[in-house]
């Protein structure tokens, strides 16, 4: 019996109706095509990985007793799944119609591209921005989700940091890195490379995983032609002070591992800088909490 057309993986922590939807977008998309999914779950209590039995026979659960973190589930459920594509998507993200055909496309254009990624819209449709430049000392004051972007969005380093995502002049941009939350990925790329990262327990992990990627010499599309719809941080807001920790530790653990791999100030400075940013994070959940 020949491998299924693609292997989905998506790793599950309390993502509760969402991964419903997430796994029902698949087969809605991929229609009578041989698929199949692992979900990982990460200890879950909230019984949402009961519901892949739905999916049945095309998708199954594979249930750690603790919660592993995503590179390390997504690495276990690639260990368990056979298709030569790949997909990596996240419990609360849905694909449209059409989105895994464009983004195989994509892939098929050249053996050199590793991973496509799609455009990736809020609930509310407006866009996420989950095309990025690569991570650097400016990337927490121009990042995603900072305000300082927000007011100045045409300044280049907000440019660079985040890929305007309407810019459709072509069906596909090369891009230094695509989120994590949605990518279709060749499997011998990441193999190549040993997958994701296991030091990174949550965030930057895909900034790692394409940075990776592109020093052996493979490129990173973004595709606008290809939606996904991604509720941003379902999971993550059940433990929010856990997320804040981690997203700082994986930040630290990038930028030290790419931007300043010996010690140096700019190390130094780097982790002085993001301790400072974790505790003001902190400071500003527990205030909304109460």
């Amino acid at each position: 019996m020949s491998a299924p057309q693609l292997s989905a993986v998506l790793v599950n922590y309390n993502a509760g109706s969402e991964l419903v939807t997430a796994l029902q977008s698949i087969a809605d998309d991929l229609g009578e095509r041989w698929w199949e999914a692992i979900v990982v779950d990460n200890a879950s209590t909230d019984g949402s990985a009961d519901a892949v039995s739905a999916f049945a026979p095309r998708a199954r659960v594979l249930r750690n007793r603790e919660n592993v973190g995503f590179a390390r589930g997504v690495n276990q459920g690639l260990a368990a799944t056979g298709a030569a594509t790949v997909l990596i998507m996240n419990p609360d993200c849905r694909l449209e119609r059409g989105a895994f055909d464009t983004l195989r496309a994509e892939l098929e254009r050249s053996d050199r591209v590793a991973l496509a990624g799609p455009r990736i819209l809020n609930p509310d449709g407006s866009t996420q921005g989950s095309a990025r430049g690569d991570p650097d000392m400016l990337t927490g004051l121009f990042g995603r989700t900072t305000a300082l972007r927000r007011v100045l969005p045409n300044l280049g380093v907000a440019k660079r940091n985040v890929v305007a995502a309407d810019a459709r002049a072509a069906s596909s941009i090369e891009v230094d890195w695509v989120s994590g939350a949605c990518m279709l990925a060749r499997r011998s790329a990441l193999e190549r490379v040993r997958g994701f990262d296991e030091r990174y327990f949550l965030y930057w992990e895909d900034a790692d995983l394409c940075r990776r990627l592109r020093g052996e010499g493979y490129q990173i599309r973004y595709v606008t032609g290809a939606t996904a719809v991604h509720r941003v941080g379902h999971s993550s807001r059940v433990v929010r002070s856990s997320a804040i920790r981690a997203f700082h530790h994986s930040a630290y653990l990038y930028y030290s591992t790419h931007v300043a791999p010996t010690a140096s100030p700019k190390r130094l400075a780097a982790k002085a800088l993001l301790s400072a940013r974790c505790w003001l994070k902190l400071q500003q959940s527990r205030s909304f909490l109460e």
